[in-house]
């Protein structure tokens, strides 16, 4: 499915409860309304978000992913549901016997799509040097022994924004929130897949915290962080990550077409989770891996006269 709802409660102070088959929104100073969980993926919610009783569970049961935001906005945690997967069991065991030459195989390729999609992004903002980074791109070999992954995003942060430094949970940073906050709506779409892929989302190919419960998830969102990333690059610099309008944006961002065939970048995700699934179970011998591709649907925001 192509349309599904992210909802965002970041800033709304009020309680959510479940009535038959919906989700009842209830703000503190204004009329409950009622939305369908059959048509939602994720909801974020924030610190002034009361939950009734069925909530969680009802939303563990319409394959919801709940994200727990700090006050910046930035999720600290996440419930999702568990997977009902037919071959859940083979795949972790299958994700945990996997060569090493398959996994920087994997690697690779996300690797590789990625600059594509940075190169992509440089291209669509008008950057003349974008040609440097798909050369780059064509570098990349199994497990990136040369390390184009950090030496593409170098390149790519300090010409995306004039003087900038990609710097994750620089809350007073409103270029670094507006990505956290993308990116983390973003890792919402990649845990609902890797889940119902019936993957183990801490037996990651690249990434591997110790503390992480979503190593493979962040391994597998790596090729659309562009995507994003032109969202945020085409925002005014006058707004704020919390002026309504940017939010919507970012939200939306992973509603927007990803391919020329005009596959969404949540049902590309999804497809890629699916197919990595086969991966590790060796019916696949190669990981193909979509990048991005440039700005299909969405169009640089203006502010209103």
């Amino acid at each position: 499915m192509d349309n599904w709802r992210i909802l965002d409660f970041t800033n709304f102070s009020g309680w959510l409860h479940y009535r038959r088959g919906c989700l009842a929104v209830c703000p503190d100073d204004g009329e409950e309304q009622s939305i369908s969980l059959a048509d939602v993926a994720t909801v974020l919610i924030g610190l002034k978000v009361g939950l009734g009783p069925a909530v969680t569970q009802q939303l563990a049961a319409f394959d919801v992913v709940l994200l727990a935001c700090d006050w910046n906005g930035v999720p600290k945690g996440a419930l999702s549901a568990w997977t009902d997967h037919g071959r859940v069991g083979a795949r972790h065991l299958a994700q945990f016997e996997m060569t090493v030459p398959r996994r920087k195989s994997a690697w690779g390729q996300l690797v590789r799509a990625k600059v594509r999609g940075q190169a992509a992004t440089l291209r669509a903002i008008d950057h003349l040097d974008w040609r440097h980074l798909d050369d780059m791109a064509r570098l990349v070999h199994s497990g990136d022994p040369e390390n184009i992954e950090a030496r593409a995003a170098r390149y790519y942060w300090g010409r995306v924004f004039s003087g900038f430094a990609r710097q994750p949970g620089a809350g007073l940073d409103n270029r670094n929130s507006m990505l956290d906050y993308g990116y983390a709506v973003l890792r919402g779409w990649g845990i609902r897949s890797v889940m119902a892929a019936g993957l183990s989302p801490s037996l990651g190919v690249f990434h591997r915290g110790r503390s992480n419960t979503f190593n493979l998830v962040d391994d597998l969102i790596e090729p659309f962080r562009p995507a994003v990333d032109y969202v945020v690059a085409t925002t005014p610099d006058e707004m704020s990550i919390n002026h309504p309008t940017v939010k919507h944006r970012l939200v939306e961002a992973s509603s927007q077409a990803f391919t020329d065939d005009g596959l969404s970048v949540s049902a590309a995700l999804t497809d890629l989770a699916q197919r990595f699934g086969m991966y590790v179970e060796g019916k696949l011998q190669r990981l193909d891996v979509p990048y991005w591709q440039g700005p299909i649907s969405v169009r640089p925001l203006e502010i209103a006269a």
